[in-house]
């Protein structure tokens, strides 16, 4: 099968997110497809941003084709950004006759976070006598609605709106990342049949042999750590608001005399506030290192006894969540403390780990200390569910096989992943 996915974000390994695109078309051209992934030229998730100056470039990585749209730079969410994601959305109707030619897809999937790119992907599907798929990853506009208190009749959010109607009465299939969001997705228009939940998940090959070693400076302040004795706890990822670490220092605070360490690995915006706190608040035992490759996960990981997850609470995590992030923990078969509301629970599905309540610092406390009273090889067995949990049911080789058969032509009907 020749297939086209659409997203503006699309990354790989060498650039830095967005990860799912490239390791879902890595699985099927391990199994014998023809894969094309059209995405902008510029995306404030990539680390690294293709180069070339001409309106669409074409580029091939691992088996995979990228053509990629040239679109003006942003830097944050303002008009810079809507300007962008115009650019891209307007590049693929310009130029659909020539993705058409390269890639003549049998299946189209519009998967950027937003909606507008629906209406490309419709018109190459049509052309082409494809069959087409929306994949959601967000649920745009009800995300800059809730979570960015713009106003559901602000221009812009009606033109998402009427996109996203769109796009489930279009769609012969509707692949959701978001578990629980069958419900909204039918009051927009969506057959209840369409719905297939695949998740997020994880690429084996990043854990299997030996793993990328972590920097020196890390390794030498865990060793420290662990020389000293004491429940290391970790954190792996961005420090930004949402991540709510304010909520683990509240947590640390009340452990000020329980023998753990808080190691906290990323870089984001307020990571400098929060080392201030710590220092204002005597908390010497928190820890602050800076990020690591993603080859490096594993080694860092596997140096921590118990790994710390949160998010703010928010009504649209009713929906579901499927963290990245989550899925390299469990990987790791270690036990996990997570402070998460939402629609599901793979914690507790799983079995490794304790779920609390977010902006809960008692309970985040208590649910470490029971982690540290554990017997070490409790913990092990803890973690170890986790392992097991993602191997079965959160990598990409059986990812990448649900999604193919969402889109054979008689696919399948809503039976999720997991």
């Amino acid at each position: 099968m020749n297939i086209l996915l659409i997203n503006h974000y699309a990354g790989s390994p060498a650039m830095g997110m967005e990860f799912r695109p490239y390791y879902m078309a890595r699985e099927w051209v391990r199994g014998g497809h023809d894969v094309t992934i059209a995405a902008a030229s510029f995306s404030h998730l990539r680390t690294v941003n293709p180069g070339g100056t001409s309106a669409m470039e074409e580029e091939w990585l691992d088996g995979i084709r990228y053509l990629w749209f040239r679109t003006p730079s942003y830097g944050g969410n303002d008009l810079r950004r809507v300007r962008n994601m115009a650019a891209f959305v307007s590049s693929l109707l310009l130029h659909h006759r020539e993705i058409l030619r390269r890639a003549r897809p049998g299946a189209v999937i519009a998967s950027s976070t937003y909606p507008l790119d629906i209406f490309p992907a419709w018109l190459i599907a049509r052309r082409a006598g494809a069959k087409l798929v929306f994949e959601v990853h967000d649920l745009w506009p009800l995300s800059p609605v809730e979570l960015g208190g713009m106003s559901p009749f602000h221009p812009f959010i009606l033109v998402l709106q009427g996109a996203e109607n769109f796009a489930y009465r279009a769609s012969e299939r509707v692949v959701s990342m978001l578990p629980e969001a069958r419900g909204h997705m039918e009051r927009h228009g969506m057959e209840s049949g369409k719905f297939v939940y695949i998740p997020n998940g994880i690429d084996l090959g990043d854990w299997r042999g030996e793993p990328e070693k972590i920097p020196g400076d890390h390794e030498k302040a865990l060793s420290r750590m662990r020389g000293e004795g004491g429940l290391i706890v970790g954190y792996a990822g961005a420090h930004g608001l949402a991540n709510d670490l304010d909520a683990l220092l509240d947590g640390a605070e009340i452990l000020k005399k329980d023998n753990l360490w808080f190691v906290l690995v990323g870089q984001g915006p307020e990571k400098e506030k929060l080392r201030e706190r710590c220092r204002s608040c005597g908390l010497d035992r928190v820890v602050f290192l800076p990020p690591v490759s993603r080859k490096a996960i594993p080694d860092l990981l596997a140096r921590m006894d118990v790994l710390y997850l949160g998010l703010r609470r928010e009504p649209l995590f009713r929906f579901g969540v499927s963290p990245n992030k989550l899925m390299d923990y469990m990987m790791s078969g270690k036990p996990v403390v997570q402070a998460i509301e939402a629609g599901n629970d793979l914690v507790r599905d799983s079995g490794c780990g304790f779920t609390v309540p977010p902006g809960d610092a008692r309970a985040l406390a208590g649910a470490l200390r029971a982690m540290a009273a554990l017997p070490p090889g409790e913990r092990e067995r803890m973690g170890g569910r986790g392992r097991d949990y993602v191997m079965a049911r959160h990598h990409y080789g059986i990812l990448g096989e649900a999604f193919l058969s969402a889109l054979r032509p008689d696919g399948v009907d809503g039976h999720p992943v997991s």
